[in-house]
């Protein structure tokens, strides 16, 4: 390795690691928080500490790219603004040459990122959720989340739009539970409780679409009980996509495209919507090292003067407009017409163009 070429290196080395440590603290304190709250609801103190264990790798996905983009800014602003850039193009050395190890060093954290957003995070997720079921018997119905298809419930399918305290509205029911047939069930709102292991809806303005096997037809009520049996015992077994690994979650979406009578066609493709846009969110965020590096050093040499000030300014830019995309495609995951899981892909996209003409210029 030259010399120019190692002096580049430890520099982008020093920056990227001081501000890893900052970056890792500011997104750490939402997890403190949390592990307070778990404190004051009696947690076991091992079980606090295994959650603060698990909850750590998911902060990665965001701390590092972050930090090689910050680094990247800083060092090669500060080399531009003392000339030195411009000295080793006096020398022949050209932009490709510096910006080697750097590059090298975000293809290795994108690596990383590729198996720790596909097998460290879904473990964390899973090992959270079943710490969560330790504090109480209500924390299955505190796991109930609004706006998305909650299947891990056995031959029940649940819908809702919003959750206010136990209470749910505009909530929808498939039953799977008679062989040979899929009862729709629609009311208004619901009281959600438990007895013992079940999950009990207290249904208010309530339609039934077949009313059971044999009785094709529409009823509605005013009030109707739905018991879902042995509900919270089934929750601490049943995974969420988020829990999934690589290959689980593959198996999940070809066993989703494979089993099209299992669900109503409208049901399955929104259920194979949310999971591919996650599957696709995981290696969003690992390319998101590479292509922070290869925008980020073209920036930074470009920036001349009051280096620090440009540099955290271009870096929350470009973070804040990456992120805001990914973000806004999978707030679409249950609208497959908009193909979010190919949308999710739009902010890679963009950096990628943005490289393309922003390092030829500065060769």
């Amino acid at each position: 390795m030259k010399i120019i070429e190692r002096y580049v290196l430890q520099s982008f080395l020093t920056a990227f690691f001081l501000a890893w440590l900052v970056l890792s603290f500011v997104m750490t304190i939402g997890l403190l928080v949390k592990i307070t709250q778990l404190l004051i609801e009696g947690l076991p103190m091992r079980a606090v500490g295994l959650f603060m264990l698990v909850g750590f790798p998911e902060t990665l996905q965001l701390t590092v790219p972050l930090a090689l983009l910050v680094s990247s800014l800083l060092v090669f602003s500060r080399l531009s603004a003392d000339s030195e850039i411009a000295a080793m193009r006096a020398c022949g050395v050209n932009l490709l040459t510096i910006m080697k190890w750097p590059v090298a060093v975000a293809a290795v954290c994108t690596l990383l990122g590729f198996y720790i957003n596909n097998e460290i995070v879904p473990r964390g997720h899973d090992v959270r959720r079943n710490i969560n079921s330790l504090i109480s018997i209500d924390v299955g119905v505190d796991l109930l989340e609004p706006g998305r298809f909650i299947t891990d419930f056995p031959n029940i399918t649940l819908w809702f739009a919003k959750k206010e305290g136990n209470w749910i509205s505009d909530l929808l029911i498939f039953d799977h539970s008679q062989k040979g047939m899929t009862r729709e069930i629609r009311a208004e709102k619901a009281l959600l409780s438990t007895n013992g292991l079940d999950i009990v809806l207290e249904m208010y303005k309530v339609r039934v679409d077949p009313i059971e096997a044999g009785r094709p037809g529409v009823a509605s009520a005013d009030r109707f009980k739905h018991v879902i049996p042995d509900a919270l015992k089934r929750r601490t077994r049943m995974r969420k996509e988020k829990d999934m690994r690589f290959f689980e979650i593959v198996r999940e979406i070809r066993d989703l495209k494979a089993n099209v009578d299992k669900l109503p066609q409208e049901v399955r493709d929104k259920m194979l919507s949310v999971y591919r846009t996650k599957f696709q969110t995981r290696f969003v965020y690992a390319f998101a090292a590479i292509f922070f590096v290869l925008i980020g050093v073209p920036l930074g040499i470009r920036t001349h003067r009051k280096e620090s000030t440009i540099g955290m300014a271009l870096s929350l830019v470009v973070s804040l407009t990456f992120y805001l995309g990914v973000i806004v495609a999978n707030s679409l995951e249950s609208l497959p017409a908009f193909w979010p899981h190919l949308l999710v892909w739009l902010p890679v996209a963009i950096c990628a163009a943005i490289a393309a003409y922003l390092i030829p210029k500065n060769l």
